[in-house]
C-alpha cells in the first residue's frame, strides 16, 4: 500500500489515507476470522480452561505483549519517517530484497518437517514470535513473513507457524486500526466512509482467496517464490524511485 499511493497519486499524510491504510486490513483480518473459523472456535471454546498455559488466548496475549509496548513506542516515529512519499518508497524497496534473503536462509536451514500441530507452540516461542512481529513496524518486512520466519527460527514447522502466525494477525490488526481511528477520530468524517468500506470489503474478497491457497502452497513447498517476487519488485521500486 506504501508503494502504490505514490503511483497512484495518493497523498498518505492525509487523514483518509493515514486512517485507510490500517483500517482497510481489517478486511483482511476478517477473512482470517472466516476461514479459521471453526479450528479458532474449537480452540477459543472447547478447550479446557484448566490448561491456561497451553489455551490459545495465553498465547496469543504473550505474543502481543511486545507488540502493543514497542508499537506505542515507536508508531509516531515510523509513521513519520516512513508513511510518505519521501522515504516509504525506498525503506519498502529495501526491506523486501534484505527480507527476501532472510527468508531463502531461514527456509533453507530451519525448515522442519516433524510432526507438529499448533498445540505444541509454548509460551516462551509464542513470546518471541510477538518480538519478531515488531519488525513488521518497518514498511516492507511484512508481519507474515517476520512471523512465519520466525516461528521457523524458533522450531515451528511452516503449516504451524503459518497459523500462528495467522491466528496473531487477528488481535494485532485490531488493535492497529482500533488506535489509527482513535488517533485520528477528530479527523473522520462522512464523508470517508465509502472509501473505506470499499478497501474493507475488497481487502476481505482477495485475502480470503489468498489465505485458502496459501494454506495449501505451504504443506508441500519452499518460500522461495516468494523471496524471488520480494527481489524484483523491491528492484522495481528502487528503480521507478530513483528515475521518479
Amino acid at each position: 500500500m506504501i508503494i502504490a499511493q505514490p503511483m497512484l497519486g495518493v497523498d498518505p499524510e492525509l487523514p483518509l489515507w493515514r486512517v485507510f491504510l490500517f483500517v482497510s486490513q481489517l478486511g483482511a483480518i476478517l477473512a482470517v476470522v472466516a476461514y479459521f473459523a471453526r479450528p479458532l472456535c474449537r480452540r477459543v471454546f472447547l478447550s479446557p480452561l484448566t490448561d491456561w498455559r497451553g489455551h490459545i488466548l495465553t498465547k496469543l496475549l504473550l505474543a502481543m505483549i511486545p507488540t502493543v509496548v514497542i508499537g506505542l513506542l515507536l508508531d509516531d516515529f515510523m509513521e513519520a519517517h516512513f508513511e510518505n512519499v519521501r522515504t516509504g518508497p525506498p525503506a519498502t524497496a529495501l526491506a523486501l530484497i534484505v527480507g527476501a534473503f532472510a527468508i531463502l536462509w531461514i527456509d533453507r536451514r530451519f525448515r522442519s518437517d516433524k510432526p507438529m500441530s499448533f498445540d505444541d507452540v509454548t509460551l516462551k516461542q509464542a513470546f518471541w514470535i510477538g518480538v519478531m512481529q515488531c519488525l513488521s513496524m518497518w514498511p516492507g518486512t511484512s508481519r507474515a513473513a517476520a512471523t512465519i520466519m520466525g516461528g521457523m527460527l524458533l522450531g515451528l514447522t511452516p503449516r504451524v507457524a503459518t497459523e500462528f502466525s495467522f491466528y496473531l494477525a487477528i488481535p494485532t490488526m485490531v488493535a492497529a486500526g482500533g488506535w489509527r481511528l482513535f488517533k485520528y477520530r477528530g479527523d473522520l468524517s462522512a464523508d470517508m466512509l465509502g472509501v473505506v468500506l470499499v478497501g474493507t470489503a475488497v481487502a476481505f474478497v482477495v485475502a480470503l482467496a489468498v489465505i485458502a491457497a496459501f494454506m495449501g502452497y505451504v504443506r508441500k513447498h519452499r518460500f522461495t517464490p516468494f523471496a524471488i517476487y520480494r527481489i524484483a519488485l523491491g528492484t522495481v521500486v528502487l528503480l521507478w524511485y530513483l528515475r521518479r
